[in-house]
């Protein structure tokens, strides 16, 4: 294909597949897309074992890394932020509640031990040192989430030749971006799972090409809802060079989400899907269950906490909770979530990574050929 994006990063299709999952990026990178590694859970050694098996399958093919250092974290210019140290920080009456809600439900809480010297959850150093590693392989793309990359960032993709992406919800996001040197952005609309703005993709991909347009020739992967080749010719008519996916991963054979998870996307509807601060402390779209329920509409809910305070409270909760429901818990199944997009409601099945790249490409050529066919008549 003729775009800007097939041309800088090396592949045949622009379709950009976002995954934790290992043998999704290989999959996808494989099948003619590019798969992106989600590395914010990574430590520099974690990551070598991630991306040297990446490297011995994925045929030669092209594939990145995304990390997510925020802009605005409530731990913002302190120095060596340790999770330990934040422990700490985590109110009494938080706890509480989070305890008695699982127990309500049959699970035990359960805490993990981590080293006194682990670093805070989205931790900017841990991140640059996971990019360093990750220089060593042959990866193709840097993205970042949640604000403009720092500085060292840019410079690092500057110096291995390797283009900087961003995540953006609104048009001034994405000025500010373009003006800090990014040379990929993703205009990620509300309809996305995890962390997302307020305004749809519909109107925002356009909004953002009119906006850069005038500043510097930036490419603008659309991201936001988009689970068929149908809606990615859709957004490149609108003047995407491609697309930014991640919840259609989610239903996959090779994904990281649990059977329970799977079973519930399929039943759920797009209505399902909402934004919520109980897991991270910011919003974020993830299916609807007990838990967001409970942080968010209950009245004896005491709040989320700021980023990345809440993640304290969310990772040994969710991980009792899906150990839980998958050791025969019917009751811990209403607590099960995830991270995932309004495009679940058109999740009917699980399919292999690959399959469902080809069925992008196919939808995709369908509606070309409809739109061709409107042009002739």
């Amino acid at each position: 294909m003729k775009s800007p994006i097939c041309d800088l990063l090396g592949i045949e299709f622009p379709l950009l597949a976002f995954s934790h999952c290992r043998d999704v990026v290989a999959a996808v990178s494989r099948a003619g897309g590019f798969g992106v590694l989600g590395a914010t859970a990574h430590t520099p050694e974690t990551v070598e074992q991630e991306l040297k098996w990446i490297d011995d399958h994925v045929d030669g093919k092209p594939y990145g890394l995304d990390v997510l250092i925020p802009e605005n974290i409530s731990t913002a210019g302190e120095k060596d932020v340790t999770w330990k140290s934040l422990e700490a920080r985590v109110r009494p009456e938080h706890r509480a509640f989070t305890r008695n809600l699982l127990k309500k439900y049959g699970v035990e809480l359960a805490t993990t031990n981590v080293a006194d010297n682990a670093p805070q959850p989205f931790d900017a150093q841990c991140a640059m040192e996971v990019l360093d590693t990750a220089f060593t392989h042959p990866i193709r793309l840097i993205a970042n989430a949640l604000g403009v990359p720092p500085k060292a960032m840019i410079e690092i993709g500057r110096k291995h030749g390797v283009p900087v992406a961003a995540l953006v919800g609104a048009k001034e996001h994405a000025i500010r971006q373009v003006a800090a040197g990014v040379d990929i952005l993703v205009a990620q609309g509300t309809e996305a799972g995890g962390h997302c703005g307020e305004v749809s993709t519909m109107v925002l991909v356009p909004e953002v090409i009119k906006a850069v347009k005038a500043i510097r020739d930036v490419p603008v992967l659309a991201a936001g809802g988009i689970m068929t080749g149908r809606q990615m010719a859709a957004c490149m008519a609108m003047g995407a060079a491609g697309v930014w996916t991640g919840s259609v991963w989610l239903a996959t054979v090779e994904s990281e989400t649990t059977e329970i998870f799977r079973e519930k996307m399929i039943a759920a509807s797009s209505r399902d899907a909402i934004r919520s601060k109980g897991r991270t402390g910011k919003p974020a779209r993830q299916l609807r269950s007990v838990w967001t329920d409970a942080w968010d509409r209950s009245s004896d809910s005491p709040g989320a906490l700021p980023m990345p305070l809440q993640s304290i409270i969310s990772r040994d909760a969710f991980n009792s909770i899906d150990r839980s429901a998958a050791s025969g818990n019917t009751a811990a199944r209403d607590l099960v979530s995830y991270f995932v997009g309004q495009g679940v409601g058109l999740i009917d099945s699980v399919k292999s990574a690959g399959a469902v790249v080809q069925e992008f490409k196919e939808d995709f050529a369908d509606a070309i050929e409809h739109m061709n066919a409107l042009v002739a008549e």
